[in-house]
């Protein structure tokens, strides 16, 4: 499979270097960048709008860009601390070398967004986008994805653990919010199950990208509910040398952490390396794992339960990882082309986990056995291929072409023995044609392909061997008439999913009880035809405040694993049935069946119907965004729980079991993917004010309702509860500080068979010092989190019951560069 693979990705790379061209000799353009008082701004970053150009400000604020062709050009500048901007400029037959652009404060950190295929900045985008880069990333960076992003507004966490928590954006999370590593498919299986940790690796990323909203017009089915994009180095742009570099060690998991980023290059070749290493132990908790139940029923089996475990320790939670990645790019006069290799290994614990079938879910109440464990251990490789090349002379002005490979192997351990290996090969290419501005439009036509071989193999497998397949070509288009920037676009998509082998619908109680013996059913391949359109706006009615506007129609093709999937899932301690079966509920004599069955009705297109508004002021000492957000999904794919029972697949069929209703807590509870129609909405908002000029407050909320249209009180599962929080940052030359609490509400917005959850609030600390005189930029930190070591359970957990949040910890750690 690999060599089709290669064989496939090969003719993407002649391709890019056979479009290789010198760029077309022209005049010299050059200028200085300034701030509103006349002082020039150092470190400001230049560019030309679609074009290869871009530069750095030199210490007096100027900047130059050579062989500039004739026409009209698109010019975008950023710095630290200010609003970027776009100015039109013409150039002519002589050169243009007194350009003065001049930049506005803000009290925002505005970031350039790299995961949407037309240039934006987190404040000119249609949708609200969060970015965190730089500082900000390694003082929020986790072991996981879904902690290093869970204080972001709009995005909280799966908290599977601390070891597999994944994002979940305006309640979606799972096949609807893509997880990408430079704008492609990460290519791992935590879309499948919260258990399974998402191959990206924060630690030594250069920024994190949220795309708060349907993206299935840039990545397709996978994108309905967002996007998360970490952005590195892999495939190096520039030959600048440089080394980053962290150190860091927390007690509450004593978890010790390495990373180093090496960037460097000798003439047209760039170099790029870095690796990374993370190990830890269980981690503390506040109290005891087990919950205590609301109701008083429950209050004797928790006090009992209480003496089996060890007070203030979560077990089995303890995790490794490391991983390394080599990437080198040929750069030339029109731009690059490069390639990378990564390796990934992960071991982790999974909470709540002892033998299968003894596991405390949710919704059961039953209680965890100390015999035995269950861990899983990840692998991954991955290739990739970057490429940008400018074309001056032609209509088609650019090409970027992305490709990436993808082995992944993940494998849950059970007692000592591999009970479900997970298997998924993935390629993905990408081309991104740009063409020149017709009558002020911009745009650029997008080419995407992906395949996907997922199997789960093994006692415990859940899910057939499958396979998916999709095309895709799109089209998107912007323009600026006076203050308002218009943005459209559509994609037509085809996407065609087939599970190989069959499942065995035998029921061994058939025989005995009517004679009746099922045969194995194949399935037949399921084909799908998703499209996407929108048309956004965003209007700067006024210098500094802008208003963003989007409607979407989006439709989402189910994943393999909502339509196929029939048997115990060890990692959710589920019994997961898909959307091409049906359940039903036999009494025979003192016992109870459960039989799953083929089902005669056809399965949908998720379809969403999506109405997003930004305000944003982004300019002077206050500035604020607020988001508010509608969503209409029809045929929306969710996991129902049945209230009934299925045996743990050990010694028996899966899809035929007994449920003895006097002792129904000793099997595992029957979540069947059902269609329904869905409301989802909601309101965020962020505040800034800088009080001083070395002191800013920050004040946040979000808040998402999500429920069936066809009955007012059946609401979805595992929403988030409403927060608000806050946070003071203090910055001197020396060092800088920050404190910040956010109050999660209890959730009592709950589905059928779904418990509340108590709200709480989280504090936390850090400051940092600057070290003068010892390479760039080094700093040596102190964080503490949970200071006052509440004990705090994340309503959007499968195994909230039995994984609280950490207790009061503290992290050291230095980090730097040269």
């Amino acid at each position: 499979m690999k060599s089709i693979y290669i064989n496939k990705i090969a003719p993407l790379c002649a391709l890019s270097l056979l479009m290789v061209g010198a760029a077309s000799h022209a005049q010299q353009f050059s200028g200085v960048v300034l701030d509103a008082d006349g002082n020039r701004i150092a470190k400001a970053k230049v560019s030309l709008v679609n074009t290869k150009y871009k530069v750095v400000t030199d210490e007096k604020g100027q900047f130059t860009f050579s062989d500039v062709g004739v026409g009209k050009v698109e010019v975008h500048v950023s710095a630290k601390n200010f609003s970027h901007i776009n100015e039109y400029f013409t150039i002519t037959d002589k050169d243009m070398t007194e350009v003065k652009i001049s930049l506005r404060a803000t009290v925002m950190e505005v970031v350039d967004v790299y995961a949407t295929p037309l240039h934006s900045s987190s404040i000119e985008s249609a949708l609200p986008v969060n970015v965190i880069s730089g500082d900000d990333l390694r003082l929020k960076q986790a072991s996981t994805l879904g902690e290093t992003l869970k204080n972001e507004v709009g995005v909280h966490s799966s908290y599977f653990g601390p070891v597999a928590s994944s994002p979940i954006i305006r309640g979606m999370d799972g096949p609807r919010v893509l997880i990408t590593q430079n704008g492609l498919d990460v290519g791992d299986a935590s879309r499948v199950g919260p258990d399974h940790a998402v191959a990206a690796e924060a630690g030594t990323a250069q920024q994190v990208e949220v795309l708060r909203g349907p993206s299935t017009l840039f990545y397709g089915s996978g994108a309905i509910g967002g996007v998360v994009n970490v952005v590195d180095n892999r495939i190096p742009k520039t030959i600048d040398n440089q080394v980053d570099y962290l150190l860091k060690h927390n007690d509450v998991a004593d978890e010790s952490e390495a990373t180093l980023s090496i960037n460097t290059g000798y003439k047209s070749l760039a170099l790029h390396l870095d690796a990374f290493w993370r190990e830890s132990n269980d981690y503390k908790i506040p109290g005891y794992a087990t919950a205590a139940e609301d109701h008083d029923e429950h209050e004797e089996d928790h006090d009992e339960h209480e003496g089996e475990e060890t007070k203030g320790i979560l077990e089995n939670s303890a995790s490794k990882s490391s991983g390394f990645t080599v990437g080198s790019s040929y750069l030339f006069d029109a731009g690059y082309i490069g390639v990378s290799y990564g390796r990934m290994e992960r071991t982790y614990g999974i909470p709540g986990h002892s033998e299968h079938g003894d596991e405390e879910h949710e919704e059961t109440g039953t209680e965890i056995s100390e015999e035995g464990a269950v861990f899983g251990d990840l692998v991954q490789d991955r290739y990739q291929l970057l490429s940008e090349i400018s074309f001056e002379d032609s209509f088609i002005n650019r090409l970027i072409s992305k490709a990436a490979y993808t082995d992944y192997q993940h494998q849950e351990i059970e007692g000592g023995e591999v009970g479900t290996q997970f298997n998924n090969e993935m390629l993905e290419t990408r081309f991104d044609l740009y063409h020149q501005a017709v009558d002020g439009w911009k745009g650029a036509w997008t080419l995407h392909y992906k395949e996907n071989d997922f199997k789960a193999i093994g006692e415990e497998a859940f899910t057939p061997p499958s396979n998916t397949e999709s095309i895709a070509v799109a089209w998107l288009e912007e323009k600026h008439v006076d203050n308002v920037l218009w943005q459209v676009g559509v994609r037509v998509e085809h996407v065609e999913l087939s599970a190989s082998g069959a499942v065995d619908l035998h029921d061994e109680h058939d025989d005995e009880l009517d004679n009746h013996n099922e045969a194995a059913v194949y399935f037949d391949k399921q084909s799908f035809t998703p499209i996407s359109a929108s048309l956004g706006a965003v209007w700067e009615y006024s210098t500094g405040y802008n208003l963003g506007f989007s409607a979407a129609f989006s439709q989402r093709a189910p994943s393999a694993s909502e339509l196929f999937s029939n048997g115990a899932h060890i990692g959710t301690s589920t019994y997961e049935v898909g959307a091409l079966f049906t359940v039903h509920e036999e009494s025979h004599e003192e016992h109870h069946e459960l039989h799953v069955d083929l089902s005669d009705q056809n399965v949908e297109l998720e379809t969403a119907y999506n109405l997003d508004l930004t305000w944003r002021k982004f300019e002077g000492d206050f500035g604020f965004v607020a988001s508010a957000f509608y969503n209409h999904i029809d045929d929306y794919y969710y996991q129902a729980n049945t209230g009934l029972f299925a045996e743990d697949g050990h010694d028996s069929h899966d899809e035929a079991v007994e449920d003895d209703h006097a002792d129904e807590s000793e099997g595992l509870p029957v979540y069947v993917f059902q269609q329904n129609n869905v409301v989802m909405y909601g309101v965020e908002a962020e505040l800034f004010y800088q009080l001083t000029p070395t002191l800013k407050a920050t004040v946040f909320t979000d808040y998402i309702r999500a429920k069936l249209t066809d009955n007012d009180n059946n609401n979805l599962p595992r929403i988030p509860p409403m927060r608000v929080g806050g946070q003071f940052n203090y910055v001197t030359d020396k060092y800088s500080a920050e404190l910040s609490a956010t109050h999660y509400f209890e959730q009592s917005d709950t589905a059928e068979l779904e418990s509340k959850t108590s709200g709480y609030t989280m504090i936390d600390a850090n400051i940092n010092f600057f070290i003068d005189g010892l390479g760039d930029d080094m700093v040596a930190f102190l964080k503490v989190n949970n200071i006052t070591d509440e004990e705090a359970r994340v309503h959007t957990s499968f195994l909230k019951n039995v994984s609280p949040l950490p207790a009061r910890g503290f992290t050291v750690g230095i980090r730097g560069s040269f």
